[in-house]
């Protein structure tokens, strides 16, 4: 059961933000988002929209990947950076779910991460946009405000992961991905979060430290 004061903080992402589900990817099939989930490691939802808005005209089918020129590939998506390995996987991951799924991306997460190039994040992106479930995607953002709101003391995402199934209402796991990635990217960023504007400014573990509070302001 979820404590008071994480219903709180809940309370106020609600006002902050709407309870729509969306995507920042672009993509109109389960294939296309594994495709851009992971082009967008390292590498902004901006800009990877930028690379599928050709990469998907070029390349329409799951067996167009699979057959792709490795180099030509990796030219397609240079600008992702990391383009050796993500060009290497995603073919592969076109080899293998037409070879043991059917040409289907599976809902099951042990198949997903199962997928070359994919871990639990990406499943989990897959999981909660394309099939409706339940899940919460550690990312960048979900991993430095969960730890700032203390709903984790966690590192690796994979248990920050678990720490928020066990605090967070299970209705709100896909809801809340989508408020702490907007929360992240306008308000609490990394270097010069904009504590002046912040509404969880209470419940901040780095906010009510004086030394964290120095640094930023130096």
């Amino acid at each position: 059961m979820a404590s008071a004061r994480t219903l709180e903080i809940i309370e106020i992402f609600r006002k902050m933000y709407s309870d729509d589900v969306r995507c920042y990817l672009d993509h109109d099939d389960a294939w296309q988002l594994l495709v851009a989930t992971i082009l967008s490691a390292q590498c902004t939802d901006a800009r990877v929209n930028e690379i599928t808005k050709d990469l998907f005209k070029k390349y329409r089918t799951i067996e167009d990947y699979a057959n792709a020129d490795l180099n030509e590939f990796e030219n397609d998506i240079h600008s992702a950076g990391f383009y050796h390995n993500k060009a290497k996987n995603i073919i592969a991951c076109a080899e293998t779910l037409i070879r043991e799924y059917d040409g289907r991306v599976p809902e099951d997460i042990d198949d997903l991460t199962g997928l070359p190039g994919v871990g639990r994040k990406t499943a989990n992106v897959i999981r909660g946009n394309i099939y409706g479930i339940d899940s919460i995607v550690v990312d960048t953002h979900v991993k430095r405000i969960s730890r700032r709101l203390q709903l984790t003391k966690e590192s690796d995402p994979e248990k920050i992961e678990y720490d928020l199934m066990k605090v967070i209402p299970q209705k709100y796991w896909i809801l809340i991905n989508i408020w702490f990635i907007t929360f992240g990217r306008s308000t609490c960023k990394a270097q010069s979060p904009k504590c002046q504007e912040c509404l969880l400014v209470k419940y901040c573990r780095d906010h009510r430290d004086p030394k964290t509070t120095r640094r930023r302001k130096g």
